[in-house]
């Protein structure tokens, strides 16, 4: 974890950025020594929302499977898709 204060931020911009793009991690910046905001290089926040989508569509899926829903193993769907295939 990174911690910068505003100041920092405001007198220096160019290095706050580039640890942003090099360290890949959210950098927290502190006014009057509280935390304020957090910064984060667009890529790193690209990542972690593609994260955050997968963990809810996992989550999604282990609900409606402990909900009931009908579950399928691999060679199920592979035979499934093979019959698809097959009669396309």
């Amino acid at each position: 974890m990174k911690i910068k204060s505003s100041t920092v931020l405001r007198n220096d911009y160019n290095t706050i950025s580039t640890l942003a793009h090099e360290s890949q991690e959210p950098i927290y910046i502190t006014k009057n020594g509280e935390g304020d905001i957090v910064l984060m290089s667009v890529d790193a926040f690209e990542n972690r929302e593609q994260v955050l989508q997968h963990r809810a569509a996992i989550l999604e899926a282990e609900f409606s499977r402990l909900s009931g829903e009908p579950t399928y193993s691999v060679d199920e769907i592979r035979r499934k898709l093979k019959e698809k295939y097959d009669n396309a």
